[in-house]
């Protein structure tokens, strides 16, 4: 397993910076995880940060054979952060409810395992095109789908940022949305992004700026081009890019690697 990877997070213009962004891996299996706390709810920092938390301790604690079906992880892991939200609701919130956006991913034996809930995306980019995107869960994603708005329509809209499930919040409105397994070539990039990061460009525009081989600064263009298209009212703007490679390596360590981005 051979890859190359880089995680950024930016506060923009917010006064708070509520994303939150990981990654894990061993030598069998690589885990990739954003939240994106939402503003609106108390606490969504917290709900995101937990929401990453859960899945760096449970990727951690689990053996290869309990991750034979990573989809199954996936659930059954993105639940465990959900209820743990709304137990801190009914704990410490005084009945206020976090919430926070999630997407994550698994890659293991050369295939990607992805799921998500509410507007963060996941992006698979081979070559020059968008290969898979995740769907938002949004009225404004939702009105596009049924021919309401175009896509031009929705990229600007002012109810762009209202999401129908998210992490916390109601418990009778979260579910995880479930992507198709892929199986990834040598150099496909995975992005995944908050929605202040992925709003300002366009599927072609992510396509080009990948071709780079250099992660590092394709995120960080990405990033500062953003912000600044965004000038004066930036989201939180976060992402992470990885490039698979799938070369032959020596193992990894069996005990798991992992990588919390520190927002400050």
């Amino acid at each position: 397993m051979n890859f190359s990877i880089h995680q950024a997070s930016h506060i923009g213009n917010r006064k708070f910076n509520q994303d939150r962004v990981a990654y894990a891996y061993n030598d069998e299996m690589l885990l990739l995880v954003l939240a994106d706390g939402m503003g609106g709810h108390v606490h969504g920092e917290i709900a995101a940060n937990m929401a990453i938390e859960t899945f760096i301790h449970a990727f951690s604690g689990q053996t290869e054979a309990s991750l034979d079906n990573p989809q199954v992880f996936l659930n059954n892991t993105m639940r465990a952060a959900h209820r743990r939200i709304l137990e801190f609701k009914y704990e410490k919130a005084n009945g206020d409810s976090p919430g926070t956006t999630c997407v994550a991913a698994i890659i293991k034996d050369d295939k990607l395992y992805f799921g998500h809930a509410g507007d963060s995306r996941l992006y698979v980019l081979r070559g020059d095109k968008v290969l898979i995107k995740t769907q938002d869960h949004s009225l404004v994603s939702h009105w596009v789908e049924w021919g309401i708005i175009s896509a031009q329509e929705a990229q600007h809209h002012p109810q762009r940022n209202q999401i129908t499930n998210c992490l916390g919040g109601q418990e009778d409105v979260f579910y995880m949305e479930m992507g198709n397994t892929i199986p990834l070539l040598p150099d496909d990039v995975i992005l995944l992004a908050s929605d202040g990061l992925w709003s300002p460009f366009s599927d072609e525009e992510l396509a080009a700026a990948v071709q780079s081989p250099q992660i590092e600064l394709v995120l960080d263009t990405l990033m500062s081009t953003a912000l600044a298209r965004e000038t004066g009212h930036a989201d939180n703007t976060t992402g992470l890019l990885m490039r698979w490679e799938n070369k032959e390596t020596e193992p990894f360590d069996r005990n798991p690697i992992s990588h919390i981005l520190e927002v400050l």
